[in-house]
């Protein structure tokens, strides 16, 4: 199994929703978020299960985060199935 990484831009108000939104999309098993300059804020660990009610604190402390820098980077750290080795 091998894991891919995406990064975003987003502004300090678009990024609890962002966060949310590639929570919500499932298949991710890290979320870490960074300023302009690449100095990291927050890792956020995913795994199977992640129930929303043990995410709340974790939505807490992403909006506290965005009312203090403008600028983030969201790096996504997605598993992608390895089809080609199950012949």
């Amino acid at each position: 199994m091998e894991n891919s990484k995406t990064e975003f831009k987003v502004k300090g108000e678009e990024l609890l929703g962002k966060i949310k939104q590639l929570i919500h999309e499932g298949n991710i098993r890290r979320i870490i978020i960074k300023d302009e300059k690449g100095h990291v804020f927050m890792e956020i660990p995913l795994s199977i299960g992640v129930l929303s009610a043990a995410l709340l604190p974790v939505f807490a402390a992403v909006g506290a985060l965005a009312a203090f820098v403008s600028n983030f980077t969201i790096e996504v750290i997605k598993k992608e199935n390895d089809t080609a080795d199950k012949s």
